[in-house]
C-alpha cells in the first residue's frame, strides 16, 4: 500500500485489534485489555493527504464514529478482517445475534451493521453501553448529516447496515470529490460557466437585486451567527427569477454560485414528478438531503411544473400534485442555503408561493442599450464585420432579441465564418441568423 494511505492502513490494524479484544472479552478469554477504549485510535499522519486521512482531519470524529467508519470501510478493502464474526453458536447452530450483521445467502463474507459496532464497544450484554451508543447515532449524527454514510431510516436503527455513500467511497478511491451523475434517482445536473458578472448584461436595477442575493451569501454567517440574528431570521434564502427564455436566469444562478465557489445544481422538475404516489417526495427528499450536506445552491428551472396555479383539485392527479407542492415547499423553507426558482411568467406562480420568497427578480428581454452591448461583446470583439461595426447599432435598434437568441445568431455566423476560414462576418449573414430566430418564435420578420 502506498505511503499516502498509511492512515487508512493503521485504522484497519486498529479495528482488527479491537475485534480481537472485544471477542476475547466477550468469551472471557485472556487479553491485556479490560475495555476496547484502552485501544486508542492511531495518531493522524501529518503528510497523509489521502481522502480518508482528510476526512478524519476535517471532521474530528469521536472514538465511536471513527470505529463505525472503519468498520464500514473495511468490508470493501479487507473483508477478511471481519471473518471472525462468521463463527457460529454451537449450542443453537446459528450465527451469534449479538454480533449484528446483515446475513445474505449470496454474500459469503460478513456485512457489518451498527449492532456490530455496538458489540465491539461492549454492548452485547450491557444495556447502558447500548443506550449510550444509540444516543451517538440516533439523531443527525455527523456521519449521516454529511452523507458519509447512508441510512435507510431516520432516526437510525442499530440494525442498519453500515452503508458508505457513493461520494465518500469516491473520495477514498479517487481522492477527488464525487459529483453525482444526472439520472432518474438524481434528477439534477451541475451547471458551470466561463463567464463573469460583466458578461451578464442587465439593467442596473436588476443587477443590484442580484448583488443583494450575492451579499447575503457572503455575509449570512456574520448576520446570523456573530450578530445572533438567527433567532429572528431563517438561514435559507429563496429567490424567484422570472422572464422570457434566454434572458440570463440560468447564467445569473451560475454566477451566484461562482461568486462564493459553491456548486449550483439545476433540477429537472419534470423528472422528479412521478406518476407513482410517494415517489416524488422520495426523489425530492434524496436530492435535498444531499444538497443540505454539501452546501449546494439549488436552481429549479421551469418551476411551473409544480408551482403553477391550480384551480381544480377534484381529480386524484391534482390532489397528488398539491401534496407534492406542499412537500417541496416544506423542504424549501427548511433548506438553509440558496434556492432559486425560475419561470417564464411570474403570473404562472401562485401568490401563496410568492410570499415565501425573500426576493423576486424580473429578467426582461434586453432593451436597445443592453442589446447593443451584447452584440458588441458577442460579435464585434471576436469577428471583423465587413460593412463596419456600425451595422450592430442598426440591428440593436430594429430587432428585439433575447441574449439566448443572440447566441444562436452568433453560432450561425461562426459556422459560416469557419467555412470560409476567416474571422469575418457580413451584414447579410447576421440578418439570416436573426431571421431564423424570428421564424422559430413565429414572429414577423421585416
Amino acid at each position: 500500500m502506498e505511503n499516502k494511505q498509511i492512515t487508512l492502513q493503521n485504522d484497519i490494524l486498529w479495528l482488527e485489534a479491537i475485534i480481537d479484544a472485544a471477542l476475547a472479552l466477550y468469551f472471557k478469554n485472556e487479553t491485556p485489555y479490560s475495555s476496547i477504549y484502552e485501544i486508542q485510535p492511531p495518531a493522524l499522519i501529518e503528510n497523509d493527504n489521502s481522502g480518508y486521512a482528510q476526512a478524519l482531519k476535517e471532521h474530528s470524529f469521536s472514538f465511536e464514529e471513527r470505529l463505525i467508519l472503519i468498520t464500514g470501510l473495511v468490508r470493501y478493502l479487507k473483508p477478511q478482517s471481519l471473518d471472525l464474526f462468521l463463527i457460529k453458536n454451537k449450542t443453537l447452530d446459528t450465527h451469534f445475534s449479538e454480533f449484528g450483521g446483515a446475513h445474505n445467502d449470496k454474500e459469503k463474507g460478513f456485512t457489518p451493521t451498527l449492532n456490530t459496532v455496538c458489540f465491539l464497544l461492549g454492548g452485547a450484554d450491557n444495556m447502558q453501553v447500548r443506550m449510550n451508543f444509540m444516543r451517538v447515532i440516533y439523531d443527525n449524527n455527523v456521519l449521516y448529516r454529511e452523507r458519509i454514510l447512508i441510512a435507510q431510516k431516520q432516526p437510525v436503527e442499530l440494525s442498519e447496515t453500515i452503508q458508505l455513500s457513493e461520494d465518500f467511497l469516491s473520495v477514498i478511491i479517487t481522492n477527488k470529490k464525487y459529483v453525482p451523475k444526472y439520472n432518474s434517482k438524481f434528477p439534477a445536473e451541475k451547471i458551470t460557466t466561463k463567464m463573469n458578472w460583466e458578461d451578464l448584461v442587465l439593467e442596473i436595477g436588476i443587477k443590484n437585486q442580484l448583488m443583494e442575493v450575492k451579499e447575503w451569501l457572503q455575509h449570512s454567517d456574520l448576520i446570523l451567527n456573530e450578530w445572533k440574528l438567527d433567532k429572528t431570521l431563517k438561514p435559507g434564502y429563496r429567490v424567484l427569477f422570472y422572464g422570457p427564455p434566454g434572458t440570463g436566469k440560468t447564467l445569473a444562478a451560475t454566477l451566484l454560485g461562482k461568486s462564493i465557489n459553491t456548486p449550483v445544481f439545476r433540477i429537472d422538475l419534470s423528472m422528479i414528478v412521478s406518476k407513482y404516489i410517494g415517489e416524488t417526495e422520495k426523489n425530492l427528499g434524496q436530492l435535498f438531503d444531499v444538497a443540505e450536506s454539501k452546501g449546494w445552491i439549488l436552481f429549479f428551472d421551469e418551476a411551473d411544473a409544480l408551482f403553477s396555479k391550480r384551480t381544480d383539485t377534484n381529480s386524484s392527479n391534482d390532489r397528488h400534485a398539491n401534496q407534492e407542492v406542499a412537500y417541496l415547499l416544506q423542504r424549501i423553507e427548511a433548506f438553509d442555503g440558496l434556492i432559486i426558482l425560475a419561470t417564464n411568467l411570474q403570473t404562472n406562480i401562485d401568490e401563496a408561493f410568492l410570499r415565501r420568497f425573500q426576493n423576486t427578480i424580473n429578467f426582461p428581454k434586453p432593451k436597445y442599450k443592453e442589446r447593443k452591448i451584447l452584440w458588441k461583446n458577442m460579435i464585434r470583439n471576436t469577428f471583423e464585420i465587413e460593412e463596419g461595426p456600425e451595422v450592430l447599432d442598426t440591428i440593436s435598434k430594429e430587432y428585439e432579441l433575447s441574449g439566448g437568441e443572440m447566441i444562436n445568431v452568433v453560432r450561425y455566423c461562426a459556422i459560416k465564418a469557419a467555412t470560409k476560414g476567416e474571422k469575418k462576418v457580413n451584414f447579410s449573414t447576421i440578418m439570416t441568423g436573426i431571421k431564423r430566430e424570428y421564424q422559430k418564435s413565429n414572429k414577423t420578420f421585416n
